[in-house]
């Protein structure tokens, strides 16, 4: 089974940086795509703070921050993805702009490149249909932050591949990820479990019960989170969770899985989390 020695990532934001970051710390070139230079230096830029302070740590040394660095490549033009063999495909949680990303690097690249995408919901099935390979498209679901979560789903669509499986399987563990296996369904696994318990935070707040603070304190106390629910939402993106609880509601038709309308109202606030400065919390 021949290696994974180039990658492209489609998305300079939270998730593409951090991924382009976890395939340059352990040696792999990676081609950074983004729809203009502005985003991409913006995620050059993101990576480069990563990596400077993990060195102000001590856990990378000064050469291999700049190793790491000399080997992402940022980009606007989809035909440099020419020369990868992967393509993770990072861009925001929405069913036809992935499609419209997907159609178009399959259009470009070699046909034994393979397709992932980094998805946390959306059916792995339905995005290897609009492609012409779809044998060789799966879900490759990182966690935020990438860098440092050490999870990866691996999503198999029905027309998944063995061999692109074992492909990917192998490159995640060459990321020192472990990758778990699961079955394409609405949310998966670990956001199937995940984003509802959120979902049910944000009940508890809109009903009055507790403060946000109050909340998050419980379930970190009480539960032994290291992170509270509604500040990990903030972290997830108020937009990106939003997007999750949709499939997960459209795909069982099960009223257990109905976004907090606080939730929605917060959205169309353009109170997205800390990508946007507020949510359920402040920040500067």
């Amino acid at each position: 089974m021949t290696k994974i020695n180039a990658v492209g990532v489609i998305g300079a934001g939270i998730m593409g940086n951090g991924i382009a970051q976890s395939c340059a710390m352990v040696g792999i070139p990676v081609l950074m795509l983004d729809i203009n230079e502005a985003a991409v230096q913006k995620g050059i830029a993101k990576i480069v703070n990563s990596l400077d302070r993990l060195v102000k740590n001590h856990t990378l040394s000064v050469a291999e921050k700049d190793a790491a660095i000399a080997l992402i490549t940022g980009t606007t033009d989809i035909n440099a993805l020419k020369s990868v063999d992967l393509v993770i495909e990072a861009a925001t949680e929405n069913q036809a702009l992935k499609i419209k990303l997907l159609q178009d690097v399959d259009g470009v690249i070699g046909e034994n490149v393979i397709l992932a995408t980094n998805t946390s919901s959306i059916s792995i099935t339905k995005l290897a249909a609009a492609t012409k390979r779809a044998d060789k498209v799966i879900g490759m679901h990182f966690f935020n932050p990438v860098p440092l979560m050490e999870l990866v789903e691996l999503i198999r669509g029905l027309q998944t591949s063995d061999a692109t499986h074992a492909k990917v399987e192998e490159f995640a563990q060459r990321l020192n990820k472990s990758p778990i296996t699961v079955r394409n369904n609405p949310g998966f696994v670990v956001n199937r479990i995940l984003c509802p318990m959120i979902n049910e935070a944000i009940f508890v707040l809109s009903e009055g019960l507790a403060t946000a603070e109050a909340i998050d304190i419980g379930m970190k106390l009480g539960c032994k989170h290291p992170i509270g629910p509604l500040a990990l939402a903030d972290m997830i993106g108020l937009d990106t969770l939003l997007a999750v609880m949709e499939v997960l509601y459209d795909g069982f038709n099960d009223s257990k899985y109905r976004p907090a309308p606080l939730l929605k109202e917060m959205v169309a606030a353009g109170y997205m989390g800390r990508k946007s400065g507020r949510g359920f919390f402040t920040y500067p």
